[in-house]
């Protein structure tokens, strides 16, 4: 029996092949993950209570507060829309940047929900 050097070509092919494996293994396995907005999204209530969510999901409406907020300030890396509704909808929604803030007119409504524009 004789025994033969192994293919160098061969070799490195397979050595693609596994390091493509692996590749797609750590992509497929980092895509179930959600997307957060990097940072905290800081508001104060009517009451004068701070509340900090540190990197909030991107997706779907977030409901502040059951009073709701008169001043927020967007820490994140993500521009949202504040709103004076439970669900992300209606009149007198404000933009506030990434990395700004918004204070609720006196007046008006307390902020209630935010949504992230992406």
């Amino acid at each position: 029996m004789s025994v033969t050097a192994p293919d160098p070509r061969r070799r490195r092919r397979l050595g693609a092949v596994a390091a493509a494996s692996l590749l797609a293994l750590t992509v497929s396995g980092c895509s179930g993950l959600g997307r957060t907005a990097v940072g905290p999204v800081t508001y104060t209530t009517d009451r004068e209570a701070v509340v900090q969510v540190n990197s909030p999901s991107v997706r779907g409406c977030h409901r502040l507060a059951p009073a709701g907020a008169r001043e927020l300030e967007n820490g994140t890396l993500v521009d949202i829309i504040v709103y004076p509704t439970r669900d992300c909808t209606g009149r007198g929604a404000a933009y506030v940047a990434t990395r700004f803030s918004d204070v609720a007119a006196e007046s008006g409504p307390p902020w209630r929900s935010y949504t992230f524009v992406h």
